[in-house]
């Protein structure tokens, strides 16, 4: 009898977990108006501005998305843009309609890779650099802080790092932080990144996130949540970006700028030479409401320990800074933003790799790139167990 009360509570079970599954499907997935279907495989729907997930928050209900920001950073314009910039496949068969915006589309076998519901979406543990490695993540970066920052800038070459664990991932990224590394830590984030648990595939992908109490409640990947609030109908946060770098060969790179603006308070993103993609309403957030506090440059990396040894995930490039331009990942042209909405360069940047044997960072300064890092490497080998 008891044999046979397992057998039934099983289908049970599995049958609740897929009413939570697609109730939440369709609470992220918003109605269309076109469908995209990329050659990657992803599917980009175009939804109307004011339906996207942002609007299910309290505050935004009933309202539509600001036209665009106030006004840029003042010298926005002054990085070099010659290395060529990366694109999405799906956009090649046409943007979505004015007045809507893409996202892709999220299916049921994504959130059933997570690790449960509730963590669908979200980054597991600690996903900042503090004093120590936090909870199997691994960082290589350059960071500033003891200032007030209103944004940060920088150009990353995009690359097709291994991925050797469904639940790690490997990204490259810049952070704007504000409050301690306690529970009431504020960040945004915008780069790129593999992972193969929250996307299903080895693809590097633009994305976001953000968070306002430390990754515990609050925040969340892309337009998985009520978050940013897109304003782009050209460039989907979520999608796969193409071409990529090359070792040895030819290299790729993605701008990207968060900036608070002076006059409506919000954070706003910028991709490429000038696409405005959206803002993250300044209510989301306690302490960056006012500004940030610190701003790191780099890659991430996470280190599960399955197997009882170092991962070899690779960070950037799989290979470490010092292979130098053509064969590492890098960032280029870094600068924040300051009190007056100007960007500038680094100034007192420091360093910090968790485990240099694994995943290492060199900075370097010209007139040509300003002050950039080269970064990242293989993970497991000969130094790093």
């Amino acid at each position: 009898m008891k044999a046979m009360q397992k057998a039934v509570f099983k289908p049970m079970e599995e049958l609740k977990k897929m009413i939570r599954v697609r109730t939440h499907l369709k609470k992220i997935n918003k109605p269309s108006v076109k469908t995209i279907q990329s050659p990657d495989g992803d599917l980009i729907d175009c939804v109307v501005s004011h339906l996207q997930p942002a609007f299910d928050h309290p505050k935004l209900k009933g309202q539509k998305p600001l036209e665009g920001p106030s006004e840029r950073p003042k010298g926005h314009n002054s990085s070099n843009n010659e290395i060529y910039e990366t694109v999405q496949l799906w956009a090649e068969l046409g943007y979505c309609p004015e007045g809507t915006i893409p996202i892709r589309r999220t299916t049921e076998k994504d959130v059933l890779r997570a690790s449960s519901l509730r963590r669908f979406g979200r980054k597991i543990k600690r996903g900042v650099r503090h004093d120590t490695m936090s909870g199997g993540h691994e960082h290589a970066v350059a960071y500033v802080n003891g200032d007030e920052y209103y944004g940060a800038k920088a150009n990353m070459n995009v690359w097709t790092p291994e991925v050797t664990d469904p639940y790690e991932f490997s990204l490259s990224q810049l952070w704007v932080i504000s409050g301690s590394f306690g529970n009431d830590l504020n960040t945004i984030e915008a780069g790129w990144q593999v992972s193969p648990e929250l996307y299903g595939d080895g693809f590097p992908r633009f994305f976001t996130y953000w968070t306002t109490d430390e990754y515990q409640a609050t925040g969340c990947y892309n337009l998985l949540c009520s978050g940013i609030v897109q304003t782009n109908n050209r460039i989907a946060i979520g999608a796969a970006i193409s071409p990529r770098s090359f070792y040895n060969g030819e290299q790729f790179d993605i701008s990207v700028m968060i900036w608070k603006d002076p006059k409506d308070g919000h954070w706003w993103l910028q991709f490429g030479s000038g696409e405005i993609i959206g803002y993250w309403p300044s209510f989301l957030f306690s302490h960056l409401q006012k500004h940030a506090s610190m701003v790191q440059f780099g890659g991430e990396i996470v280190n599960s320990g399955s197997n009882g040894y170092h991962t070899s995930t690779q960070m950037g490039s799989g290979h470490f800074p010092d292979e130098g331009f053509g064969k590492a990942a890098y960032f280029r042209n870094m600068q924040v933003v300051d009190w007056d909405n100007s960007l500038l360069p680094l100034v007192n940047s420091q360093l910090q790799a968790d485990k240099s044997s694994c995943y290492d960072i060199k900075e370097g300064q010209n007139n040509e790139w300003g002050n950039y890092i080269y970064y990242g490497g293989p993970g497991r080998n000969a130094g790093c167990q």
